[in-house]
């Protein structure tokens, strides 16, 4: 995982303020430096075609900022994502929206941190290598889930939901002693080499896809099965200081990922290209392409569905307060969308 050490400039009153006179704040320029978190995997191609093509650095120019820079730090789950942004050393988290609700519940009232928008709709797979297992019942002691963050990320919170329908009220916990914290591509590796206590991997695009190429693989659920539709998967997320103290940058930030989804949409082979490009080895671009014309795949900032978990989270503990709409969790750029 990348160490984040801070990077923040401190800004300070002027020597030559006259103490006598009236106080008079100088206005606090914006920050010079924006530092983005991302995570593994096809869903965060918006972020990969923001970064290619330096399209926050663009839309900050346009506003006056010409000298942002933006840094890209890379982590394995949400967990690490939300304590280097709650100790300033992040001004945009990105990742599941389990991290998110976590977050956002956590800091009501204090830091206020909340979603900018939704990076994707897209299905999540719960693959596994032992033959045996044919549904949620069928694992055993034997069995170790790799997902990457026990009991917060996406991937748990879904497993847990589907615990609950399948062996009821209460129990939504029982296979969480079977899950492993692991990367998206350690979890696929240690599955797949048929040698390791892993047997199974609660994943997401396009490591599942590659996985299900593999004859020995199969999928046991997915998230939309336990959720019943289309569902949003990641989402970037900050505080409401980063917001109010660099209102310029926060919007740079928010057309930038516009801007990056549209190309998704308008042009897939684009896209595909500059995923390629960013992700040194990654599979060809037939594979890619399969990926992105897939009809449950859509990169889009609308929230889907994530009220389903913020209920799920409150009544299960996971969080101590319940938001009244889907909107609450978000600032009010995203409100006039027709998300859930």
């Amino acid at each position: 995982m990348t160490t984040i050490r801070p990077t923040r400039r401190e800004f300070v009153i002027g020597a030559g303020a006259v103490l006598a006179a009236p106080a008079v704040v100088r206005a606090q320029s914006e920050i010079g430096e924006v530092r983005i978190a991302k995570q593994f995997g096809i869903s965060y191609l918006p972020l990969m075609i923001m970064e290619d093509l330096k399209l926050v650095e663009k839309h900050a120019a346009a506003a006056g900022l010409p000298n942002v820079k933006t840094s890209w730090l890379q982590f394995a789950g949400g967990a690490p994502i939300n304590d280097a942004l709650i100790s300033g050393n992040l001004e945009f988290a990105g990742g599941g929206v389990g991290p998110m609700i976590v977050l956002w519940a956590k800091t009501k009232g204090s830091l206020n941190v909340k979603g900018v928008a939704s990076l994707n709709s897209l299905p999540l797979y719960l693959n596994t290598i032992n033959a045996n297992v044919k549904k949620l019942a069928d694992f055993s002691d034997k069995d170790r889930i790799g997902l990457p963050a026990v009991r917060v990320s996406i991937q748990a919170i879904t497993l847990q939901m589907a615990c609950e329908k399948e062996f009821g009220v209460g129990k939504h916990d029982k296979l969480d002693s079977l899950t492993v914290s692991m990367s998206h591509p350690d979890a696929m590796n240690a599955m797949m080499s048929g040698k390791s206590e892993v047997t199974s991997h609660f994943a997401s695009p396009p490591f599942q896809n590659q996985e299900l190429l593999d004859s020995r693989v199969h999928r046991v659920l997915s998230n939309y099965d336990v959720l019943g539709g289309s569902c949003s998967f990641n989402f970037m997320w900050t505080t409401e200081k980063v917001r109010t103290q660099n209102p310029k940058v926060y919007k740079a930030f928010y057309d930038a990922l516009a801007e990056a989804q549209a190309i998704i949409t308008k042009d897939k082979a684009r896209a595909a290209e500059i995923y390629m490009r960013v992700e040194k080895g990654s599979p060809s671009k037939d594979f890619v392409m399969s990926l992105l014309n897939d009809p449950q795949h859509e990169f889009t900032n609308v929230p889907r569905n994530t009220m389903k978990y913020a209920d799920f989270m409150h009544r299960t503990g996971t969080i101590k307060v319940l938001p009244a709409d889907w909107k609450e969790m978000y600032f009010p750029e995203m409100h006039a969308l027709k998300g859930s």
